[in-house]
Parts: structure tokens; C-alpha cells; sequence
């Protein structure tokens, strides 16, 4: 009989994890790593290059949509279809941060559209497509938000820089209506397909070091059930729970991790 902790283990498996350079990233690497898996890195830039016999770094720009697909079948075809693949990165573009109603201008919402939830819909579709010829009995992981089911709340951006966003919505809204339809498609070969979708969690946004405002930690605790941010370890903790045969029966759902924000 299997021992249950075997369950979330990742030993023999190969993951992908795309963005593993960012705040959740890096804990998603961590974890899968410390499970047992042997780890491939994908990020468009690294602080250090690290290639052992765990981990492996591979310098990939998602935002480069006319090499995406070639460069992407590269890496399959240097390190193998992945068992486990996780897309955590967030593309997006310089002028991204007017992307409120006011101000937004359609070639950036498209622009934006076109290098986020595209990139995310085709990576995970080739993936997917090289787990079935291969006969993988893969777990692919598309991160999303609770904003991508549920309309922002601005009360919580008071007396902040911050603001809405619509483009951002849109993006991840698709993300999780697609892994909806992939699941349907991709489970009679085995293939599981999930979204992971985070409340707010403490950190650097967007991989930039700049701190988050104090005013919307306080504005965001003070709205959620359990009155603070989630934190980076608890969502790669739920990666981990999705990418191993504990959620063997876990298949099309968007599983939320926001504190209990979105049942309120």
C-alpha cells in the first residue's frame, strides 16, 4: 500500500515552471525541488544561473511572440515533455499601469492581451499536446487571480497609487475559462489541467523590489476573513497539491487561495 505522504511527492518527475524568477515562482521551485523533482527554471532573466543535478536554468522571453513556439519546442526538446507544468510569469508591457478605464488605449490592451493570456493559452496547449504523444499522465498549473471570476474591489486602492485595471481582468478571466475547456479536451488522455488563483499576497509586485503600499496592506487586511495577505509558501503549497497524485481526481477547477476573500 502507498505510504500517504507519497502522495505529494514529485520524485522521477519532471517539472517546468515558467516565471520561476518571481515571487511565487520562486517558492513553487523551492517546493517542487524539496518533493523531489528535477526542475527546470524558465524565466526571461536570472539574478543567478543554477544548473545541478536538480535544477536547470533556461533564459526564455514569453513576451517574444514571433519566436514563442519555436524556442518553447527547443527546451521540450533538450530536457523532455514535462511531467508538471506551471505557468507563473506575468508579461506586460511599459505603459501597463494605464491600463485603468480611464486611461487605457486599445494597442496597449492588446498588446498586453496578445503577450499574457495568449502566451499562456499556446504554452500550455503544446504542452499539453506533447504529454498525450508521449503518453505522459501530465499536471499542467495556469496561475490566475481572483480577479480573473470576481470585479475589483477600488475601495481597497483608497488614498494609493494603485487603481484598477482592466486589461488584467480580461487576461485572467481567459486563463481560467481555457483551462475550463483544455480539462474537458485533455482528460480522456489522463492530462489534468488547473488553474491556481491567488488573493493578494505580500511581496514585490510584478518581480519589481518596490515595496507594497502600507496603506493597501492595511485597506486589503482589513476586508479579508483572516485580516492579512496570503503568503508566496501557501500558494506553492497548493501548486504542489496540484501537480502531484494527491489531486489525481482534481481536474478543470480554479482552485482559490485568497484567505476566504472571494466568500465574502
Amino acid at each position: 500500500m502507498q505510504n500517504f505522504d507519497d502522495k505529494f511527492r514529485l520524485d522521477n518527475k519532471l517539472s517546468f515552471v515558467i516565471g520561476s524568477e518571481g515571487l511565487i515562482g520562486k517558492k513553487v521551485v523551492e517546493y517542487f525541488t524539496s518533493s523531489g523533482s528535477k526542475v527546470i527554471c524558465i524565466d526571461k532573466s536570472f539574478k543567478k544561473i543554477v544548473n545541478n543535478h536538480n535544477i536547470s536554468s533556461v533564459k526564455f522571453d514569453v513576451s517574444k511572440i514571433n519566436s514563442l513556439e519555436k524556442k518553447y519546442i527547443q527546451i521540450i526538446n533538450k530536457f523532455g515533455t514535462p511531467d508538471v507544468f506551471i505557468n507563473c510569469s506575468y508579461p506586460y508591457t511599459s505603459d501597463y499601469k494605464n491600463n485603468d478605464f480611464k486611461k487605457i488605449k486599445y494597442s496597449s490592451f492588446k498588446k498586453n492581451v496578445e503577450i499574457h493570456l495568449n502566451t499562456f493559452s499556446w504554452l500550455a496547449k503544446i504542452t499539453a499536446d506533447n504529454m498525450k504523444n508521449n503518453n505522459i499522465e501530465g499536471s499542467i498549473i495556469q496561475l490566475g487571480s481572483i480577479y480573473g471570476s470576481l470585479g475589483q474591489d477600488l475601495n481597497i486602492y483608497e488614498k494609493t497609487s494603485m487603481k484598477e485595471n482592466m486589461t488584467y481582468s480580461v487576461i485572467k478571466g481567459g486563463i481560467i475559462n481555457l483551462t475550463r475547456q483544455m480539462a474537458s479536451y485533455y482528460g480522456k488522455y489522463k492530462i489534468r489541467i488547473n488553474t491556481l488563483s491567488p488573493g493578494g499576497i505580500e511581496g514585490p509586485v510584478a518581480g519589481k523590489s518596490k515595496k507594497q503600499d502600507k496603506i493597501f496592506i492595511k485597506n486589503y487586511s482589513s476586508k479579508n476573513p483572516m485580516k492579512r495577505l496570503g503568503q508566496p509558501g501557501e500558494i506553492a503549497s497548493a501548486a504542489l497539491f496540484l501537480a502531484t497524485e494527491a489531486s489525481s481526481y482534481v481536474n478543470g477547477i480554479n482552485l482559490v487561495v485568497d484567505g476566504g476573500w472571494s466568500s465574502i
